[in-house]
C-alpha cells in the first residue's frame, strides 16, 4: 500500500510541472428563479426572479497541468417579484431584494493552451448582507404570498449554502487572462426562519466576464534519475 501511495505522489508531481496563481475581477449579470411551498398541502409555486449586476474578486490557482482551484468573493443580488390580479384584472406586485456575499470554492479544469475551454464546479457559502422589500401591494392572499424579509421583525436567515457549476472560454495574453463564463447556482437554504411558509428555494444564472493577472509562477524541478 505504501508503494502504491508513493507511486501516486510521483505521478502527481510529474504532471505538476508548474504552479501559478492569478488574481483579478469578474463582473456581469445574474438572474434568479424562485419557487416556494406556502403550506404542506399546497403545490410549489414559481415566481419571477430579479436580474441584477454581480461582481467578484477572483483568486485562481493551478497546481497541475490542466486542473486547479478558484475562489470568488462575490457580491450577488437576487430577489423575486410576485404578482396578484384581482377580480377586476388590477395587478398588484410584491418585490423583495436579497443581497448576498457569496464565496464559491470551485475545482477548475481546462483544455487548450492560450485559448482554453474551462469547466468549474464546487460548493459555495454565503451571507445575507441586506433584505429590502421594494414594493408590497398585497397581503393575506390565498394561497399565502411570500412574506416580507426587509421589515424590523422579519429576521431572515443569514446563511446561504449550495452548489455552483460553470463553463466558459478564456484567452491568455502574456500574464493576463480574459475569460467569459456562464455559471449556475443552486441554493439548499432559504431566508424564511419563522415558518410563515413551508419551504422556498432559488437558483441563479450568471453571465460574466473576468480579467485575471498572474502574480506568481513557480517551476517544479523535474526528478533526475541517478
Amino acid at each position: 500500500m505504501k508503494r502504491i501511495f508513493l507511486a501516486f505522489l510521483f505521478c502527481l508531481s510529474a504532471a505538476s510541472l508548474s504552479a501559478q496563481t492569478s488574481v483579478g475581477i469578474r463582473g456581469g449579470y445574474s438572474t434568479s428563479s424562485f419557487s416556494y411551498i406556502p403550506a404542506l398541502n399546497i403545490r410549489s409555486i414559481s415566481v419571477e426572479g430579479l436580474s441584477n449586476p454581480t461582481f467578484a474578486l477572483v483568486i485562481e490557482h493551478f497546481n497541475a497541468k490542466n486542473a486547479g482551484v478558484e475562489v470568488n468573493f462575490q457580491y450577488l443580488g437576487t430577489g423575486f417579484s410576485q404578482t396578484l390580479a384581482d377580480t377586476e384584472g388590477v395587478i398588484s406586485t410584491n418585490e423583495t431584494e436579497l443581497n448576498y456575499l457569496k464565496v464559491p470554492v470551485l475545482a477548475s479544469f481546462f483544455v487548450g493552451r492560450s485559448g482554453r475551454f474551462q469547466i468549474k464546479f464546487g460548493p459555495h457559502l454565503g451571507y445575507l448582507l441586506s433584505a429590502n422589500d421594494v414594493t408590497r401591494e398585497f397581503s393575506e392572499s390565498s394561497p399565502p404570498e411570500i412574506p416580507t424579509y426587509g421589515g424590523a421583525g422579519d429576521n431572515p436567515k443569514k446563511l446561504m449554502y449550495g452548489l455552483s457549476a460553470g463553463a466558459g472560454i478564456s484567452k491568455l495574453f502574456g500574464k493576463s487572462t480574459i475569460a467569459g463564463e456562464v455559471r449556475f447556482g443552486y441554493e439548499f437554504t432559504n431566508p424564511e426562519s419563522q415558518e410563515r411558509i413551508f419551504d422556498m428555494n432559488f437558483t441563479t444564472l450568471e453571465f460574466s466576464l473576468a480579467y485575471l493577472f498572474r502574480i506568481r509562477e513557480s517551476k517544479i524541478p523535474k526528478i533526475v534519475k541517478q
